[in-house]
């Protein structure tokens, strides 16, 4: 029977026979049979967890055959394309590149085993500026998948011996979509954001060590072109003792995007460097309102990207800057629209809410005006019905309209005014 012991109970210190950590305090001390032993509450934990780990990875080994997929149940290009037409707006291009992308990747897992034909897969890098939608097009489109698909945040990893995440943790959170099956999570999608955070940081690597920028970027190779790696099930430093789970990254599909801000610098100049005829001289026909849409993947390499990892993600798309109509239709078109979700919160108050047009053409022009894109469209709108959601759930009124004079006279009145970048 467990008991909490102490030191005064036989005139001995009692100490636990694995940690050898003495009884003080409150915790308890489970005897054995004879009670010549004891084991304390923290390794009686410890030991229940790694028979927990033990359970989930005996399941399937890693580069196990993963179940045949049905080929006609995959959904097709166009049918994926539409499906992100009704979330995002805009953005044909890499809506296309994505759902070609999806496809091939179904059809890679339902390639059979003995096909002397093998499909390697094309991992993807999106480039656009901040609020243009590439987080949005990651969160949509698993919504229709049937595989596991996770985003991680590739700012918060470092180097293997640094302080911050190690690389392998990005399929940590990958098996935990999974529930912990290997062959589920061997056949998933996961999604790098943020991907230009670990751009090298300088032209000479070795007078410092990049620790969280070209040594990551090496750590990932082996993950984008697929290997047997080792995964901490629980993330790799807070759980030193647990049993690592072997997971082949073959045939997992890697998704990144980043913003590259600045990288129109590195477009236009070699864009600007070809000579024409005699001269030196710009090519004629580029947009120079819209350089992004000219990048390749030596852009990316000036901009702090190593070959090698270029190499591994073969599909570079674009994400074209988000003019006055998509932001305008950014507000009201999508399925889970910003003045949707703000209605549907006042229609649980059984309150009518409308913003009229005039309104909406102001929370448009601010959002360009602040320069923040689709995403400063949900702070300014947030900014402006603050007042309105404290006060209206408490009043009997039944119909609320939102027009221009109220949203100016609200931004102004939260000092948003002052936030202007000229």
């Amino acid at each position: 029977m467990a008991k909490k012991r102490s030191s005064q109970d036989s005139g001995q210190t009692v100490r636990c026979s694995f940690c050898g950590c003495p009884a003080e305090g409150d915790k308890v001390f489970v005897p054995s049979a004879d009670g010549s032993s004891y084991i304390c509450e923290d390794c009686v934990n410890t030991i229940e967890e790694a028979i927990k780990g033990f359970k989930n990875t005996s399941a399937i080994p890693a580069g196990g055959k993963t179940p045949d997929m049905d080929l006609e149940k995959i959904p097709k290009p166009k049918e994926i394309f539409d499906f992100l037409n009704g979330y995002v707006i805009g953005q044909e291009s890499a809506k296309k590149y994505l759902s070609v992308a999806v496809y091939n990747h179904y059809k890679r897992l339902g390639q059979p085993s003995d096909d002397e034909t093998d499909i390697e897969k094309s991992n993807i890098i999106m480039v656009g500026p901040t609020g243009t939608g590439k987080t949005l097009l990651a969160k949509t489109i698993a919504r229709l998948l049937d595989v596991p698909f996770t985003i991680v945040d590739a700012t918060v990893l470092t180097q293997a011996g640094y302080v911050g995440e190690d690389i392998e943790s990005l399929l940590t959170r990958l098996l935990q979509v999974a529930d912990y099956d290997v062959a589920k999570a061997e056949r998933g999608i996961v999604f790098i954001d943020e991907i230009d955070k670990i751009a090298r940081k300088g032209d000479n690597p070795s007078i410092t060590r990049d620790v969280s920028g070209e040594g990551v970027q090496q750590g990932l190779l082996k993950l984008l072109e697929g290997s047997v790696v080792n995964v901490p099930p629980q993330g790799g430093r807070k759980h030193p003792e647990q049993r690592m789970i072997p997971v082949d990254t073959k045939n997992i599909l890697f998704i990144c995007g980043g913003a590259f801000d600045g990288i129109e610098r590195k477009i236009a100049q070699r864009l600007n460097s070809h000579v024409v005829g005699y001269s030196n001289t710009a090519r004629k026909g580029v947009d120079r309102d819209n350089f992004l849409q000219y990048v390749a993947p030596q852009d990316l390499k000036s901009f702090g990207l190593i070959p090698e990892i270029i190499g591994r993600l073969p599909i570079l798309t674009h994400l074209e800057p988000l003019d006055r109509d998509a932001l305008r239709r950014v507000l009201t078109e999508p399925k889970n629209a910003i003045t949707r979700q703000y209605e549907k919160l006042f229609r649980m108050d059984g309150v009518e809410l409308v913003f009229t047009p005039e309104a909406l053409d102001l929370i448009v022009d601010k959002a360009i005006e602040y320069k923040l894109g689709a995403r400063g469209l949900r702070s300014i709108v947030e900014t402006v019905m603050m007042d309105a959601m404290f006060e209206l759930p408490s009043c009997e009124e039944k119909h609320f309209e939102v027009t221009a004079n109220y949203a100016l006279k609200k931004l102004e009145e939260a000092n948003f005014e002052l936030n202007r970048q000229d």
